[in-house]
């Protein structure tokens, strides 16, 4: 596998893993196993955001991309393909918000299906 490929395959896989952190909560609705997998998603999607832990997709995705003879990743994973090209730089801190609100709902939906019992 070439690593032009692998490193395309990282970021798929980086961005698989940035709709898991926002969305993932909701699958738990279905699957209660998954709100554990979930909660370590979102720990380190916070611990990344707030205290600046470096993502090893992130270096994994840019040594591809040296290798395959590119530049890399010349700034991290989100302020590359999300901040600046999905929405407006000054708009990071509301895109964060948004996401720590989706996974809010999804876990408060989570806990009230839990307390009335929802079907397994």
């Amino acid at each position: 596998m070439g690593y032009q490929l692998l490193a395309e395959l990282v970021m798929l896989l980086h961005f698989g893993f940035l709709t898991y952190v926002a969305l993932g909560g909701f699958l738990a609705w279905r699957r209660p196993w998954a709100i554990v997998p979930h909660a370590a998603a979102v720990g380190w999607g916070a611990l990344n955001a707030t205290v600046g832990i470096p993502c090893p997709l992130t270096a994994w995705e840019d040594a591809a991309r040296r290798r395959a003879g590119e530049l890399g990743l010349p700034r991290g994973f989100i302020d590359t393909y999300l901040t600046g090209v999905v929405y407006p730089e000054e708009h990071l801190l509301t895109a964060q918000l948004l996401v720590a609100a989706l996974v809010l709902v999804s876990w408060t939906g989570f806990v009230l299906r839990m307390r009335r019992g929802a079907p397994v």
